[in-house]
């Protein structure tokens, strides 16, 4: 017997990023009812939305009145949903001392509010049909990285709310899945990680080295968004209780760092390349 096609909707579908692989690999694969989400849908990729298993819709996660209405045009299409995949993401890249507080705030209001609100607008479907939630995460939610703290931070909340939300639902059949993606070739960064010093930064020796990284020239190279999407195909659409999921270039071995290195060692570690020790350099005897 076949497997039942179910219903899919992705958030942040964006052309060249990971919600767009997501959703064009299960419509294409498995033959599902895909909703292919953007803030902009002009931005969706025509090999997704042209696809005859595929509904493009605008949503805007950051927006109460925008998550409602898709919310909506989604119950009012008799496919019902099975999946909800919170994928729409921002980042933010600064210095802590020298951010800027609101724009850092859009980060949050994104990656944690903007997840909330959306799982809240589809809960009631997902309840129906015994669904499944898949919150996408990443393994910089576990390290303190220079620079892109708001990021990585607002992703750790996304992570504990997340399986606060596992439990929670439990009662109603409703499981969550969290991925912790590992290294990942997509163009989040050239779209949403914001970098910008202020002309009096302190950091303005080491600009160059923080915009790499903020950019993702510095980076080393990871997965494409496509074989990533594949290889988490059976977490989004599986079955079980769901919980975290370590997936992708260097995911085991950063799962295995986080619990074992010692302080100084993790430090250590990721100060490399950072241009801390630059810094320290051209900084000295200016006290």
């Amino acid at each position: 017997m076949a497997p039942k096609s179910k219903s899919v909707l992705v958030t942040g579908c964006s052309a060249g990023g990971l919600g767009a692989a997501i959703a064009t690999n299960i419509a294409k694969t498995d033959g599902h009812h895909v909703f292919a989400t953007a803030r902009h849908t002009v931005k969706i990729p025509k090999e997704l939305s042209e696809l005859t298993n595929v509904t493009v819709l605008e949503l805007d996660i950051t927006s109460a009145s925008s998550v409602t209405a898709a919310a909506k045009v989604v119950a009012d299409s008799g496919h019902g949903l099975d999946v909800l995949v919170n994928n729409a993401g921002a980042g933010y890249a600064s210095p802590i001392i020298e951010m800027d507080i609101e724009e850092a705030k859009q980060t949050y209001d994104t990656n944690v509010w903007g997840t909330i609100r959306t799982t809240q607008a589809f809960a009631g479907l997902l309840m129906k049909s015994s669904g499944r939630i898949v919150n996408v995460s990443t393994v910089g939610s576990v390290l303190n990285m220079p620079w892109i703290s708001v990021y990585s931070s607002s992703k750790a909340a996304l992570n504990n709310i997340s399986e606060s939300l596992r439990l929670e639902l439990s009662p109603f059949g409703v499981s969550v899945v969290t991925i912790l993606a590992g290294l990942l070739e997509t163009h989040f960064h050239a779209g949403d990680m914001q970098f910008k010093l202020r002309p009096d930064s302190l950091y303005a020796p080491i600009e160059e080295i923080i915009e790499g990284w903020a950019s993702g020239r510095s980076k080393p190279k990871g997965q494409s968004a496509e074989d990533f999407a594949a290889s988490i195909n059976g977490d989004i659409l599986g079955q079980g209780n769901g919980g975290l999921v370590w997936k992708g270039p260097n995911a085991g071995s950063i799962k295995w760092a986080s619990k074992f290195f010692p302080a100084s060692l993790m430090d250590s570690s990721l100060s490399q390349g950072q241009g801390l020790k630059e810094l320290a350099a051209k900084t000295s005897g200016k006290k």
